[in-house]
């Protein structure tokens, strides 16, 4: 790979620190909208509230806005000058802003609804006499959820996860307002690929456009397979 690469006059190093750092940020992303979408799915399926369809809007909305909308709102809410902003300055003595933990906050926002949504289907499709037949049984709602309603919705569950991994992984709008483009630092594939493109390094895009790709076929490929099945 080094040897490929030199011969266009670009470094391992150059190519895969957006790499991997995406693939970071997206893993983590992952993590963090895996466990509270499934959260919050099963909260809204099982809650009846005022308010509730506007609520599941607001979950939601992250999917229709344009990611610089999501990025300004991200900033207002964990900006140094914010209330927020200030008490994990003050917790962790350093601000969200302009580092890679901004862009993992970025893609977990816009992942969280399709992990929601995917969980909720899956939570909704359950039969909910077999749930009803395991209370009756003795096992209390966390036993319920852990035992059957998890189990009997992992396709669902599953390919939440891959969609959310990969919208995080492409993110570009909100992270590159909240993290910015510090190459080495908050500099993931989608913002590379930009300034890599704006300042005519062609072959270096490629490399990352290809890759970006390739890591985006294989997991909506696995999602479509396991869809079919």
């Amino acid at each position: 790979m080094d040897s490929l690469l030199s011969n266009y006059g670009i470094t391992t190093e150059e190519f895969l620190t957006p790499v991997l750092l995406s693939l970071r940020v997206a893993a983590i992303a992952l993590v963090l909208s895996f466990i509270f979408g499934t959260l919050a799915a099963q909260f809204m399926t099982q809650k009846q509230f005022k308010g509730k369809v506007i609520l599941e809007t607001i979950i939601m909305l992250p999917i229709v806005l344009p990611p610089t909308v999501v990025g300004f709102i991200l900033i207002v809410i964990f900006g140094n000058n914010s209330i927020v902003g200030e008490l994990m300055e003050w917790l962790f003595s350093s601000s969200i802003i302009f580092t890679w933990y901004g862009a993992v906050l970025a893609s977990t926002v816009v992942a969280f609804p399709l992990m929601y949504q995917a969980a909720k289907t899956g939570f909704l499709s359950i039969d909910k006499d077999i749930e009803d037949a395991a209370r009756v049984d003795g096992a209390n709602n966390f036993q319920v959820f852990m035992k059957i309603t998890l189990p009997m919705s992992v396709i669902p569950l599953m390919t939440g996860a891959i969609l959310s991994f990969a919208r995080a992984i492409g993110e570009f709008g909100a992270t590159l307002m909240i993290a910015g483009n510090i190459p080495g630092r908050t500099q993931t594939l989608p913002t590379a690929i930009y300034v890599a493109l704006q300042s005519g390094n062609m072959t270096l895009a490629w490399l990352w456009v290809v890759t970006i790709i390739i890591i985006s076929f294989v997991m909506l490929l696995f999602v479509r397979t396991k869809s079919v099945k």
